[in-house]
């Protein structure tokens, strides 16, 4: 079943910044909405940057990390409700997005910023990025303009 993620623009507002900062470095960033599950969705309350290593073309979560991770999210009863991280030029989901995305759940959102999220603002932040949707067969879907609004909602 697709849960629909419900993020508050304030937590759209820190991924941006969290991105730009990323990116002001010359590396990818990562960012993972946290919140709480529902019957059919996730209401975010946090953007959550994970203990990781990057590169200009890459990110890490280490062990320590995802322990980190994983003792927060019990802690606060949470989920990773959708992962968002940037790419230095185009947004699109790479073979290595595929297949070291954090979270895994079907209907799960994974949001790629272009050009270490310079231009983006909460306003166009849906419009301006890549979405893509995990399916039942354990792939990632591009997700069309025209779905969005139907998977992910931003709260002012």
């Amino acid at each position: 079943m697709t849960l629909r993620v419900i993020c508050p623009l304030a937590v759209v507002s820190a991924t941006i910044e969290a991105l730009r900062e990323s990116g002001a470095c010359g590396h990818e960033g990562i960012v993972l909405w946290l919140g709480h599950r529902r019957s059919d969705r996730v209401e975010i309350v946090q953007a959550y940057v994970p203990e990781h290593s990057a590169r200009h073309d890459m990110f890490h979560i280490p062990p320590s990390g995802m322990r980190k991770l994983q003792t927060h999210l019990r802690t606060h009863r949470w989920m990773i409700g959708a992962q968002v991280h940037s790419h230095p030029a185009l947004a699109f989901h790479s073979r290595a997005d595929d297949e070291w995305a954090i979270v895994r759940h079907v209907g799960a959102l994974s949001i790629v910023a272009p050009h270490f999220a310079r231009h983006l603002t909460p306003d166009s932040f849906l419009g301006d990025c890549a979405t893509y949707e995990l399916d039942a067969r354990n792939r990632w879907r591009k997700v069309e303009i025209a779905e969005i609004a139907a998977l992910c909602e931003i709260l002012p």
